[in-house]
């Protein structure tokens, strides 16, 4: 089978380093004196033949019991010595345990980040071939580095050393008593385990991750993955154009994003820091039939799987990558403005200039999408409000007098925000803004005072901007657009694949 990410083998000398790069996760291992993080085995590669994900359905377990029930015949687990048990219902709890050797971790750490997205083109600037740079999600996304690897320009890492003398492990409740489990531990759930109010057929792991806790993984293939994803991204009553639409993205974005928790053994997590996933039981009619038609289909550029990045509500106006996230700015993700010719014509970008902004944000329900309830919204944040925002950082401002858009990208979107005081001043830039703010459905907004201490931002929009927006693809379906017309709409150039067409890691296509 042809393997879509090349991972290595973990070595006992020290950690898994870990290099990434756009489009695909590559690995390389050296020794190390100190560990940069515990050696937690990296999950399998995926492969064109039976893409299987590992999804953490929970994770940084370990502070409290865990309660596994089947939904229908007993869970039968086994932990990593053989030990075999099963039952309906299965309860664990932790405790903690002295290490035969201790672990000595050091590192170089950056962060937080307000996006994966971030924190992956930070990572891409620290790395150099054979050195070690992870991206780890301990609360907020961070990059950790080995000591010694010069930070990117401007970046001042904080150096990070621990030594852990103890491990939390597992133990299973049994007529005979506590019994301790040897992870990782699999659970085969013939029946279904119910989760969280749905069921899930897994098979599933509990292992440890990089931070001293436990993930609950569940081995899913990415077809059936797709069905407990689609219902809760774009919602199951959007017209079938739209629904494939979203079932390409999905498939690409997971295959594309991988690597994503690499540093605690899976690929994804069912949250919203990847995509929402839920009970695939769930996924009606019309889903299944969408995940049907496109099975097995991505987007690529350059036969690399894109960054199918997409959101609720563009407001009228698509973003560019580099306008919702740091670093360099991908070919397929340019800022647009999305309607018919018409108002494209009205309002040639960019629209920082002219008052097209304004125009958009009180004319611009030509646009696709419009219908959708944050199309146009207004918010107010009060002094109070935002000095709360800010947490700690508002130490450095004071007295805050002043909010300022700095700096605006093509679409409109607030690319720098200043905050101004008394003491001095902190700039939220992209992705923290929103981040920070968190009131603001989207960085398209125009700001203007409300009065003393208050300021109103008018704006469009829910989400990053950039990609697909829901609302227009279902706008744009209901209009008669096909799957691919869409498509390529809103990722101009790329081309509609099966996974078997995507070239084999390590050959020299390239591509972001």
């Amino acid at each position: 089978m042809r393997s879509l990410v090349h991972l290595c083998a973990p070595r006992r000398v020290g950690p898994l380093p870990v290099l990434l790069a756009l489009g695909l996760l590559t690995v390389a291992c050296r020794p190390a004196a100190a560990l940069l993080r515990p050696p937690i085995p990296a999950p399998p590669a995926l492969t064109a033949e039976a893409p299987q994900l590992w999804v953490a359905l929970a994770a940084h377990l370990g502070q409290g019991p865990l309660q596994l029930e089947a939904a229908g015949d007993p869970l039968q687990l086994v932990d990593a010595r053989g030990q075999r048990h099963s039952g309906s219902r299965l309860a664990l709890r932790w405790r903690f345990e002295p290490l035969a050797q201790p672990l000595q971790l050091e590192r170089q750490v950056l962060g937080p980040f307000a996006s994966f997205e971030s924190a992956e083109q930070m990572a891409l600037a620290w790395a150099q071939p054979g050195r070690a740079v992870v991206i780890a999600h301990p609360a907020e996304w961070e990059v950790w580095a080995e000591p010694g690897l010069a930070a990117p320009a401007g970046q001042r890492p904080r150096l990070q050393q621990l030594r852990l003398s103890q491990q939390l492990v597992p133990e299973l409740s049994t007529p005979g008593g506590w019994r301790r489990l040897e992870g990782p531990v699999r659970i085969a759930a013939p029946g279904g385990l119910r989760w969280k109010g749905g069921t899930y057929a897994g098979p599933f792991r509990l292992q440890a991750d990089a931070y001293g806790g436990w993930s609950l993984v569940e081995q899913v293939p990415l077809e059936r993955y797709l069905e407990g994803v689609l219902p809760h991204e774009i919602g199951a009553g959007a017209p079938a154009a739209a629904l494939a639409a979203q079932a390409v993205l999905a498939r690409t974005w997971a295959l594309r994003n991988q690597h994503r928790f690499a540093v605690d053994g899976y690929h994804l997590c069912a949250d919203t820091q990847c995509q929402v996933y839920s009970d695939p039981r769930q996924a009606g009619a019309g889903v299944r039939r969408a995940i049907a038609a496109t099975r097995g289909q991505v987007l690529s550029w350059q036969r690399r799987p894109i960054h199918a990045v997409y959101h609720a509500s563009n407001g009228g106006v698509a973003a560019g990558y580099e306008e919702a996230w740091a670093g360099t700015g991908l070919p397929y993700l340019r800022p647009a403005v999305d309607g018919p010719p018409s108002l494209v014509a009205a309002l040639p970008l960019p629209l920082t200039e002219g008052g097209r902004l304004r125009t958009l944000l009180q004319r611009g329900d030509q646009a696709y999408g419009a219908a959708h309830p944050l199309f146009r919204w207004t918010r107010r944040f009060d002094r109070s409000q935002i000095v709360q925002a800010l947490g700690p950082r508002a130490a450095a401002i004071g007295s805050l007098q002043q909010v300022q858009v700095l700096e605006r990208g093509p679409s409109g979107r607030v690319v720098r925000l200043a905050l101004r005081g008394s003491a001095g001043e902190v700039v939220l830039q992209r992705d923290a803004i929103r981040r920070t703010l968190r009131g603001l459905p989207s960085t398209l907004f125009d700001l203007t005072s409300a009065g003393p201490g208050v300021w109103r931002f008018e704006g469009g929009g829910f989400g990053h901007g950039a990609g697909l927006s829901q609302a227009g693809a279902i706008d744009l379906a209901s209009r008669g657009w096909s799957l691919e017309r869409i498509l390529s709409r809103y990722y101009p150039g790329t081309t509609l694949v099966g996974l078997e067409a995507l070239a084999p890691v390590g050959s020299s296509g390239g591509g972001p």
